[in-house]
């Protein structure tokens, strides 16, 4: 049985859309990929649906669906969007004869758990469950992760900090294109910073499997 989500659901494109209703029971809305840059009813759209049930943006981890997700979070409330973020998993769709530009998988293409895993993981609220999850900017119980500790761990402020956050990134199953400080975020809507120091120490010794969380 599919989930129904309180939520109203941003992606990309049809087909998208389509992967998504065979998941979750939902109101989705397409950006036609670019063309929301020069769609102002649709963008209006999006204004509204943010104010009256809060909106939940999945697009692609590869460039182009970043690139779409800084237009969204120009223009709409920040306390009214949540992301949430598929792992950059290698492949092609079905529908392609040949892979993307980056050759990864865009959403169309993931599996069924791993989208409802995203979603959870942003703070979806689905309306057969008790009470809904936290959203990816509430930070959990205990001493947040800080841009201090970014810094003393070298994810910033060092010639190979970018190379350290996409260690990290790829140990947490999240995309490699996230900002210094939207992982700061994700990190401290999903760990506690005692857990966050034992996944960095992995990340850097090479150990442990990538983990979805």
């Amino acid at each position: 049985m599919k989930k129904r989500l309180r939520e109203a659901l941003v992606v990309e494109g049809r087909y998208d859309r389509i992967r998504l209703l065979s998941v979750v029971d939902a109101l989705i809305v397409e950006t036609d990929g670019f063309g929301i840059f020069r769609d102002k009813e649709k963008r209006a759209l999006l204004r509204r649906l943010a104010e009256e049930r809060g909106l939940l943006v999945l697009t692609d981890s590869d460039a182009a669906g970043f690139v779409i997700r800084d237009h969204l979070a120009g223009f709409l409330p920040p306390e009214k969007i949540r992301h949430a973020y598929i792992p950059e998993l290698r492949g092609k769709e079905r529908r392609k004869t040949a892979p993307s530009k980056e050759g990864l998988l865009g959403v169309e293409g993931v599996p069924g758990e791993v989208i409802l895993e995203a979603l959870r993981r942003a703070g979806a609220t689905f309306e057969e469950d008790a009470a809904p999850a936290a959203p990816d900017d509430a930070p959990r119980a205990g001493a947040p992760i800080t841009k201090q500790d970014f810094y003393a761990d070298g994810l910033t402020g060092s010639p190979d900090s970018a190379a350290r956050r996409e260690a990290l990134l790829r140990r947490l199953s999240l995309p490699s294109r996230l900002s210094a400080n939207r992982m700061l975020q994700v990190l401290n809507a999903l760990y506690t910073r005692e857990e966050y120091r034992e996944l960095l120490r992995e990340s850097e010794s090479g150990k442990g499997e990538d983990i979805p969380r």
